[in-house]
């Protein structure tokens, strides 16, 4: 997964728990909200692109 082995894996999970501790299901959930509201945003620029190409009858 993005090149990252196992032992970077875990120290990225380790220094997000030092850093968010408590917050960090906060931190995620919302995380994975913005991703979301990013791929709609994504999914309606490519819809306005592909009916802009559609020839008009």
């Amino acid at each position: 997964m993005f090149g990252l082995g196992t032992w970077e894996l875990l120290v990225i999970l380790v220094v997000a728990l030092l850093i968010f501790g408590k917050r960090l299901p906060e931190v995620m959930r919302g995380l994975g909200r913005s991703m979301n509201e990013f791929k709609r945003g994504m999914q309606d620029v490519g819809d306005a692109v592909t009916a802009e190409e559609r020839p008009k009858s």
